[in-house]
């Protein structure tokens, strides 16, 4: 899971950083390991910060103030593929053809098959482990194609189209080429999120456009007009207008459950479903599988909750069962989110550190505990564990 976004502001004199960095804080969640905004100011010039760590340490006032131009794209990172090396930090940039620069949120499933490609065919170098900077390299080679100086639209339509039936799995990207604008899209299935959306400009006439990962980002910097870039859709924002197409429709839109059930902000909305009505969505139909699994007269004295994002779904599990709800751990809140650390054995001692079991609620009492962060099982054993202890 990473977090995008991309910006293009209507007043050429302006900033984008500032709002790009308020973007990754709110995106801070979707991963922990790098940060990094890539600008671009006048006559296509691009400026870059990028490193591992939180977005706080990346990001100094000194590095900020040097990241010119009204246009940018930006990228927190969680490695599920390459390596956490320096130079997997996101967004990725090849200067040719027409500078292009990517932050890429997903997972390839043909990263070898595409690597030979363009190693033995379209010989262009890939310096790193990253299926991110396999993706921008298969789309910069089928904008190379046009051959043109300058490219339009239908060029760029043109080059998505052959990366969707080139490049499989997962992919919502966030793009800019130098000069000319900031581009979205999404896989065929839509298995990651990405929604676009535009305010007034304050300083003049026109609109500004934004992509990011989520609606928080959007909602935080007063954008209206918000919506989902569909699956298979390409949505073009150049300086003098905007262009989208849907290239692919397919019969199957296969989001992946965990933006609602985990990793997304409950005061997202994907694909047009609240996180947070999701969530209790999740808490009716878990009260019924208790109901099937121990019956009416089901042995629970308290629900309790591991914190933060089964709240919502232990609340309302404890309204359908009619069982009081109670807070049973604390959270440590300067431990980073455990399901995206680097490493099973980091992930597992941060449990503990991350939270505290508190006696008083557990003792002489039968718990049920809420979790809906089994992606491996194993922090699950460490916290059934603490709540014995």
């Amino acid at each position: 899971m990473c977090g995008i976004s991309a910006l293009l502001l209507a007043d050429s004199s302006q900033a984008a950083v500032s709002e790009l960095l308020e973007s990754l804080g709110l995106l801070q969640h979707r991963g922990q390991d790098a940060a990094g905004i890539v600008t671009c100011g006048h006559k296509g010039r691009l400026f870059q910060c990028k490193g591992n760590g939180m977005v706080r340490d990346v990001f100094t006032p000194q590095r900020l103030m040097a990241l010119a131009g009204n246009m940018g794209v930006a990228h927190v990172r969680y490695p599920t593929a390459g390596t956490p090396a320096d130079s997997e930090a996101q967004p990725f940039y090849v200067n040719s053809p027409y500078g292009i620069v990517m932050a890429h949120n997903g997972n390839l499933t043909n990263d070898s098959e595409l690597r030979h490609f363009l190693d033995y065919d379209a010989h262009r170098h890939i310096n790193t482990d990253s299926d991110s900077e396999l993706l921008l390299n298969i789309f910069a080679n089928n904008l190379q194609k046009t051959g043109k100086f300058r490219i339009n639209e239908q060029d760029i339509f043109s080059a998505a189209a052959g990366l969707y039936n080139e490049c499989r799995g997962a992919y919502a990207v966030a793009a800019m080429l130098a000069g000319f604008g900031i581009i979205g899209f999404r896989d065929p299935h839509g298995i990651r999120p990405l929604v676009f959306g535009r305010r007034k400009s304050s300083t003049g006439a026109g609109y500004d456009y934004m992509f990011a990962s989520e609606s928080v980002v959007l909602d935080a910097l007063d954008f209206t007009d918000i919506e989902d870039v569909q699956a298979g859709e390409v949505v073009i924002v150049s300086k003098t207008a905007v262009t989208r197409r849907r290239l692919v429709v397919e019969e199957r839109i296969t989001p992946c459950i965990f933006e609602h059930v985990y990793v997304a902000r409950p005061d997202s909305t994907i694909d047009g479903i609240p996180v947070y009505n999701a969530r209790l969505d999740m808490g009716v139909k878990l009260a019924r599988k208790v109901r099937q699994a121990l019956g009416d007269a089901m042995d629970i004295d308290v629900v309790i909750p591991v914190p933060d994002t089964s709240r919502a779904a232990a609340l309302q599990l404890s309204h359908e069962l009619g069982l009081p709800y109670r807070e049973g751990f604390n959270k440590n809140r300067y431990v980073g989110r455990t399901f995206i650390m680097p490493g099973q054995e980091m992930r597992r001692k941060n449990v503990r550190r991350k939270l505290n079991a508190m006696p008083t609620e557990f003792k002489g009492l039968n718990v049920l505990l809420v979790d809906d962060s089994i992606v491996r099982g194993t922090t699950s054993q460490e916290i059934i564990q603490m709540a014995r202890d």
